[in-house]
């Protein structure tokens, strides 16, 4: 799961039909992109996308697809990754699903390695799944607590770890971390879930450092309110929470996992080569300081 809110309805599915005159992806396949959409040389790669069982997830692991690139779906819901890989199937693409819980230690090796038995290689990453909960100080556990950590930040580390050794031999290299304007805007009753999200900025930004000299990209965006499914395991009025939401944003709309989708999947491209460590808000403006 990801951030979230909502914008009036379903924006229209982008169009799915092929040019005959597409360039070549990254390993030399032709594979073009989605009508109206530039190519984004992505034809060939294999590309990990956690949370890709709704939302944001679901809306990346979906142009992606359409792209040219193979998608390994990674949620805890097997039935909604089923639901996404089906639907890119239908548009002709290749996908793969791995069920799996993140706050469990051993996924994401496990989740690398089934990429690696499915396709052989690991083009890109893409750490989008999160877990949100809006608490006082006195309501949170322990268990609580350490599952947002699992979650939200250990996963990505250990993801990019695992992932290290097949992006380094591919001519993608690119992680893109979902974190989030809670990171900055340090919202009361968000101390748990804006912590790690924060921590998410701050791996983005050393990991990039770190791994630049090997040609590895780390980037990250951090959504404002998104129409995800994500603000119903926090909102007790989830229409209310929606008009909060929206008050929130200069811009006075919610975004759409589709508008995320488009900059993730630029991000990953080899469109965005001399970009890493940069962290996007695309947030409708909600963390400028407007007093």
């Amino acid at each position: 799961m990801s951030s979230g809110g909502v914008a009036g309805g379903r924006p229209p599915r982008a169009s799915t039909a092929r040019s005959a005159s597409a360039p070549a992806g990254p390993l030399g396949q032709s594979a073009s992109a989605p009508v109206g959409l530039p190519d984004l040389g992505l034809g060939g790669a294999a590309v990990i996308v956690t949370g890709a069982g709704s939302g944001i997830g679901a809306a990346t692991a979906r142009h992606l697809a359409a792209s040219g690139a193979s998608v390994v779906l990674v949620g805890r819901r097997r039935a909604l990754l089923k639901s996404v890989a089906d639907a890119i199937t239908a548009d002709g693409g290749q996908s793969l699903c791995v069920p799996a819980d993140l706050a469990v230690a051993a996924s994401p090796r496990h989740v690398a390695d089934a990429c690696l038995d499915r396709f052989g290689r690991i083009d890109g990453l893409v750490n989008n799944a999160a877990v949100v909960r809006h608490l006082s100080l006195s309501e949170w556990s322990v268990g609580g607590f350490d599952e947002h950590v699992a979650t939200n930040i250990r996963a990505p580390f250990f993801l990019i770890q695992a992932a290290l050794p097949a992006l380094l031999k591919s001519p993608v290299k690119s992680v893109v971390n979902i974190s989030s304007s809670s990171g900055t805007l340090h919202r009361t009753g968000q101390s748990v879930y804006g912590m790690t999200k924060c921590a998410l900025d701050y791996l983005t930004q050393t990991l990039a450092g770190e791994l630049a000299a090997s040609g590895v990209r780390v980037n990250c965006i951090a959504p404002g309110p998104i129409d995800t499914p994500i603000h119903a395991t926090w909102a007790t009025d989830l229409a209310e929470a929606y008009r909060w939401l929206q008050s929130q944003v200069p811009l006075g709309r919610i975004g759409s996992p589709d508008e995320v989708a488009r900059w993730i999947a630029l991000l990953l491209s080899p469109v965005s080569s001399f970009m890493t460590g940069a962290i996007i808000p695309l947030d409708g403006g909600q963390v400028i300081d407007r007093e």
